[in-house]
């Protein structure tokens, strides 16, 4: 099969440091254009709009979508319309209807919606789900505390409606909860802390509760500086497994497991190798879990208003 050609809209720091060095290591793709309002990328033509790009490079075959999630809707429906695959970066899109909506538009166009969640791809996500089919769940909680300074600098989409605040770094534990816990997972309460200047939370506390009663709590919070946190405990009836650095790390009891040679590949590789065996099939592969348990983590959130934050 001759490369399949794609385009990237939105030239920023994920781009940069996550998809075009994944596409450029994958032969089943080649990097032909950008579509980028503030930033530009080498060796390919770039546009101010995804409109543009796919009026101006008509034979694109496949686009990734890696701007804001408020953004995310519009741009999938426009390519989608256009008869290109896309591919989603996380969080999807700022509401569950879109999302809803993005996989009937994708199966009318007979074209692949690749939601991708990427977390789901770190070395230990895969063997911690299948220690979990021969244990019973009985308890989990989540840390994750990094800073937003760090890894969002300058973007204020983050604290604008949609943004997702510091949900924009906890759906990533929640994706890997809900790819490696079989059962459904509900959202119990939440207090979510909203800067007085900001329309999202920059640190939150979590409640949520498996369908068999084991409870999960998260701990999320943008505001940490020094070493940074991404831990998820779980307590099982043959002992602990503890996913850390992301999911990067396994630990069952007090030993860490080695990562064994060729377990899945760096995460965004992955995603790659993914979505062009979704595209060779005409398959579609969307994962609304994560997404769903942060829109009911909002409906049942208690909010509380903290200092103003400044970028």
């Amino acid at each position: 099969m001759k490369p399949i050609r794609i385009g990237i809209v939105g030239i920023g720091k994920i781009a940069r440091e996550q998809h075009i060095p994944a596409i450029a290591a994958n032969p089943a793709f080649t990097f032909t254009a950008a579509a980028s309002r503030h930033s530009t990328a080498s060796d390919v033509a770039n546009f101010p709009s995804i409109a543009a790009m796919l009026e101006g490079v008509p034979d694109l075959d496949a686009v990734a979508l890696c701007t804001p999630p408020q953004a995310h809707y519009e741009a999938a429906k426009l390519a989608l319309a256009k008869g290109k695959h896309v591919l989603l970066e996380k969080p999807p899109c700022s509401s569950m209807g879109q999302l809803d909506h993005m996989v009937r538009l994708a199966k009318t166009a007979g074209r692949t919606l690749y939601q991708t969640w990427h977390s789901q791809y770190a070395h230990a996500v895969e063997p911690a789900e299948r220690l979990l089919k021969q244990r019973k769940l009985t308890a989990a909680r989540v840390t994750w505390k990094e800073d937003v300074r760090q890894w969002h600098p300058g973007q204020e989409w983050i604290w604008q409606p949609g943004g997702f605040g510091v949900l924009d770094g906890g759906i990533n534990a929640l994706s890997i909860l809900t790819k490696i816990i079989a059962e459904p997972i509900f959202a119990k309460s939440a207090c979510l802390y909203v800067p007085s200047n900001c329309a999202t939370p920059i640190a939150a506390e979590l409640e949520f509760e498996t369908d068999s009663g084991a409870p999960i709590s998260a701990a999320l919070d943008f505001r940490h500086t020094g070493t940074q946190t991404w831990d998820i405990e779980l307590s099982t009836s043959a002992g602990p497994i503890t996913l850390s650095a992301g999911g990067g790390l396994l630990s069952v009891g007090d030993e860490l497991v080695p990562r064994a040679a060729g377990i899945l590949g760096v995460e965004y590789t992955a995603i790659y190798r993914r979505f062009a065996e979704l595209i060779a099939h005409r398959h579609s592969e969307v994962d609304a879990r994560p997404l769903q348990l942060v829109a009911d983590a909002f409906l049942v959130a208690e909010r509380i208003t903290v200092d103003s934050f400044l970028p």
